[in-house]
């Protein structure tokens, strides 16, 4: 028995809080090249003497979740890191996805407001060129990007992976730059290695099942209303009445209901790849292929995925190393056909008075004219990097070019049978290019004492960034056979344009360049084993900051005192006691190139609800105010300043590693378009002083609870973030500020609510409550509420409810996020489960609120009035609300109201993965492994949310039910090494 003493205790106690795995190094350094293996530092030298006492590592275990066929970077990491919360919103291939590293740092209002939030991805040190936000500026609709849409971070195959970390040390952040403002997610794929040639095959087949689901028809949809009319309804009323629900001898809405065998659906998904490496110690190379299908359970949804990568290393001299990698990726995507999609890509909105039939005879017809169309969706993506490292024994040098560039196309057309006679097509192409310069020189300093350690770098880096789209629309094409755009410039474009007048063509296109170029120098040293302490300033400079503050300079610090070597050295339980402290600043850049170019404002030539149609009624026109927003002078470079704490420990052998961390981060100086008076000429101006706070803590346990030779074991791995949002400043010391349909105010979360309270019906008009002072009643914004209204707080007692009683409230992002990860394993067999978890968010049920009002939002014929075929469904555990009177014209089940604020905290059974590793079957055959598995993903979610799913809530926190649900997928494959 083990005797611990109270001083060990209350180590013990403290180190429960720390980080597991945390002490793997930064999968960067620079081999030396007579080694066996030739591994590549993928931004060379750079960074290796910068690294290398780095400790603040967060990792996922490939070789736990390698079994696990995710699609996208974001589903890889979905609760295997502390600290970065994954939000899935669509169970549709290949759609966009959301990844936040320790809280929004930004505004969370809209999906261009969470563009701008994304960490930075760096594939074999490449930062990733990310779609840039600017496309939103010509959407009247927040549903998807213009485009294809795909999501980017798709490109990677989890079997050409060999590390993936997130880089959260303040000093590690500041030396990849202002690129890594919002964290940075490092991902390292397979390298070339040296020795006998080597190949790897991996290929799997899964289903995705088909939900089971209650269809429903017209009958369904009169009982629901029926008690609104028996308790509200006037003459008036039942006369306008929907004609499709009227007549319940129309088989068409009363007959069967049998529309989901053709809209739902059972798919299979596969993938098969292919590894080579080999070559020599002074040469060799690594190459790898693969195709994946990955198929949604509706709407035939589906992404088709192809990947190449090639490495190689050389060693021409055995102080001079050449190494280069390069990936290649396309991504093909099977759109969802949804009606909500197509009106607001056409942004036309037909009669919605009458519905799409559940019958499936009438659905199958509307399918067969929607195969007519076409809807290309298309990415292609190429980087890669040359790297030249020299290492001169205590000089070293390296320099790397890294580039990145994926270009996206759509080509989609609608049959004018489909658009009320009148037919849409459209054409997109874009691209994202980045092009990065690296060179850097360290130096390891003689101290003639062993237990001083120095090393110091200088560096400098050039990166070019240019993002740019041509968008091109037309309606009323002359037929249904010419589904493409042809943009012919000036060339007989007249008389093309004269042969069909009612052709209407709009054009829409935007570039943005900027180059950032950055000095930098660092040092580390090194106490024994004892004390480390590294620095780094940088010197930065931006073109898309104003001219008076392009440049900034940016210092950062941090230090390690390894206190289990220093008090506890050959301690029988604590292997490894630390503690480490940082903080540093980052630039944050501007990705809007309109604040480099001085005073100026945009000019609108639209109209409100078309505000990028140049011209009203056939004139075009320069209107005022311009609304876009006045650019002035002085705003300055944004920055973020971060503050880490961790204390780590490892015990037992290193069977047990714990760790808490503490952080803090102040992103400063940010810029919002904020109201100014009329008479100046426009009504909104850029300010900078938004600031956004975010601290909290992050817990990581790793353990072998059971660990036996050839008997049964048990790994276990914990990871828990809790995070505190809130708004610490805004410009010119403002406290509070009305920002697109939301509020922000000084002290409150950025993505906090602001809803009207409610808190009941008023059943009589005597419940209303009456003014003393004027004898009139309670009233909505100047209406008069009465018998079947809302009871909405009057929280100022001026007994009239406006935007002066709204309240912010609940969260759109959970406060506690986490995942829990277990192997067991017995002999050959393993069995692996993965809990992921969301805890504190709240979501808008926007689905039940439309539903519910159903008078105004068939009255309003808007795209919010859309019934897609699934709409033909019902939900189990629906939440029922009071009956209001749907006709008032207070609007009782309106959406900004916590009527429909729903507590939408989770926890999901993300996959369970059974394997049988068979390599000593066929050990005779030369086959250095063969494994088999099974796995399960999507199994079972337990939350109290009446949606389908929590996670399908969008970025904005409304749940609209209007995305794909994620579906269940089975999936079997194998693994082979020869």
């Amino acid at each position: 028995m083990v005797k611990i003493s109270t001083s060990i205790i209350i180590v013990l106690l403290l180190s429960v809080f720390g980080i597991s795995g945390a002490s793997l190094s930064f999968a960067m350094q620079q081999q030396d090249t007579t080694k066996k293996n030739l591994q590549v530092d993928t931004i060379g030298n750079m960074l290796k003497s910068l690294t290398k006492y780095s400790q603040l590592r967060d990792t996922i275990d490939i070789n736990r979740t390698k079994n696990i066929p995710n699609l996208s970077l974001q589903q890889m990491i979905k609760g295997n890191l502390a600290g970065v919360y994954v939000q899935e919103t669509s169970g549709e291939p290949g759609t966009e996805q959301c990844i936040l590293v320790r809280g929004p740092s930004g505004l969370v209002f809209n999906k261009k407001d969470f563009a701008a939030l994304q960490p930075t991805v760096y594939l074999n040190g490449v930062p990733l060129a990310l779609d840039n936000n600017f496309t939103y500026d010509i959407q009247q609709y927040d549903y998807s990007r213009i485009g294809p849409a795909n999501n980017l971070l798709s490109q990677v195959n989890i079997d050409d992976i060999e590390s993936i970390a997130i880089i959260k040390d303040p000093v590690e952040l500041a030396k990849l730059g202002p690129n890594a403002v919002n964290g940075a997610i490092y991902i390292n794929t397979r390298k070339a290695k040296s020795g006998l040639r080597s190949i790897s095959v991996n290929s799997y087949f899964g289903i995705a099942t088909s939900p089971k689901v209650y269809t429903t028809n017209g009958t369904y949809e009169n009982q629901f209303r029926a008690p609104f009319y028996q308790k509200y309804a006037t003459a008036e009323n039942y006369d306008s009445y929907p004609a499709f629900l009227r007549d319940e001898t129309n088989s068409d809405y009363f007959g069967p209901s049998n529309w989901n065998d053709l809209y739902y659906n059972t798919a299979a998904s596969y993938n098969a790849n292919l590894g080579i490496s080999g070559g020599t110690e002074r040469a060799n190379f690594r190459f790898f292929g693969a195709g994946t299908k990955e198929a949604g359970n509706a709407d035939h949804t589906a992404l088709n995925k192809y990947n190449l990568s090639v490495a190689v290393n050389m060693a021409p001299f055995k102080w001079l190393t050449v190494s280069t990698i390069i990936n290649a990726t396309r991504l093909d995507r099977n759109r969802n056909t949804s009606l909500r999609d197509r009106f607001a890509e056409a942004r036309y909105i037909p009669d919605l008075r009458i519905p799409i039939s559940p019958n499936s005879t009438n659905y199958s017809a509307f399918l067969s004219e929607s195969a007519n169309g076409t809807d290309l969706n298309r990415s292609t993506l190429l980087n890669g990097n040359l790297t030249l490292s020299a290492n001169l024994k205590r000089l070293k040098l390296s320099s790397s070019l890294l580039f990145d560039y994926n270009e996206g196309i759509r080509d989609y057309f609608v049959p004018s049978t489909l658009m009320s006679g009148a037919s849409f097509v459209s054409t997109y192409f874009g691209y994202n290019q980045r092009l990065i310069v690296n060179n850097a020189a360290s130096y390891d300093f003689d101290l003639n004492n062993k237990d001083h350690q120095l090393t110091a770098q200088i560096g400098q880096q050039f990166q070019s960034d240019t993002y740019k789209y041509n968008y091109t629309k037309g309606y009323n094409g002359p037929n249904d056979f010419i589904k493409i755009i042809q943009v012919l410039g000036n060339i007989r474009e007249d008389d093309y344009l004269n042969a069909y007048p009612d052709f209407y063509v709009f054009r829409f296109l935007d570039q943005t360049k900027s180059n950032l170029f950055s000095l930098y120098a660092n040092a580390n040293y090194k106490y024994k084993d004892l004390f480390d302490f590294n620095a780094i300033v940088r010197r930065d400079g931006a073109s898309n900051g104003q001219p008076d503050s392009r440049w900034v300079t940016s210092p950062s610090f941090s230090g390690t005192w390894h206190i289990g070597k220093s008090l506890l050295n050959n301690h029988k339980t604590i292997n490894s006691l630390d503690l480490n402290a940082g903080w540093g600043r980052i630039v944050r850049l501007f990705s809007d190139d309109r604040f480099a170019a001085g005073p100026q404002y945009r000019s609108e030539a639209g109209f409100p609800s078309e505000p990028t149609i140049p011209g009203y009624v056939g004139i075009i026109t320069a209107s005022r105010p311009y609304t876009s927003g006045y650019v002035g002078y002085g705003i300055p470079l944004p920055y973020a300043d971060r503050t880490n704490v961790t204390l780590s420990s490892t015990m037992f052998n290193n069977r047990l590693s714990l760790a808490l961390t503490a952080y803090n981060r102040d992103d400063k100086r940010q810029v919002i378009n904020t109201p100014v008076p009329q008479e100046l000429g426009y009504t909104s101006e850029y300010k900078s002083g938004l600031e956004i706070n975010n601290k909290g803590l992050e817990l990581l346990v790793n353990a072998d609870v059971v660990k036996t030779k050839n008997g049964f074991s048990w790994a276990t791995g914990l990871n828990a973030s809790y995070n505190k949002n809130k708004v610490a400043a805004l410009p010119g010391g403002m406290k509070e500020l009305v920002y697109q349909n939301n509020k922000l105010e000084v002290g409150k979360s950025v993505g906090s609510y602001w809803l009207y309270t409610n808190v009941g019906i008023y059943n009589t008009d005597a419940e209303v409550p009456t003014n003393p002072s004027n004898n009139q009643k309670i009233n909505f914004g100047g209406i008069p509420l009465k018998a079947g209204d809302p009871k909405w707080i009057d929280y100022n007692n001026d007994y009239r409810i406006d935007d002066k009683d709204k309240v912010l409230t609940g969260d759109r992002l959970p406060k506690l996020t986490g995942g829990w990860n277990n192997t067991l394993s017995y002999k050959n067999f393993d069995l692996n489960l993965n809990i992921f978890f969301a805890v504190g968010q709240k979501a808008i049920n926007s689905f039940d609120a439309g539903r519910y009002d159903f008078v105004n939002r068939e009255s309003a014929n808007n795209i919010t009035a859309v019934r897609e075929i699934y709409s033909w469904q019902a939900i189990d555990g629906v939440k029922t609300y009071p009956i209001y009177n749907p006709w008032s014209a207070a609007v009782p089940y309106r959406q900004d109201q916590d009527l429909f604020l729903e507590n939408a905290s989770y926890l999901k059974l993300r996959s369970a993965t059974l394997g049988y590793n068979f390599t000593s079957m066929l050990s005779k055959s030369g086959i250095k492994k063969a494994y088999l598995y099974a796995t399960g993903m999507n199994l079972f979610t337990l939350t109290k949310f009446t949606g389908l799913d929590p996670e399908l809530v969008n970025y904005t926190g409304l749940y609209d039910g209007a995305n794909i649900t994620i579906p269940r997928t089975f999936v079997l494959g194998f693994k082979l090494d020869l």
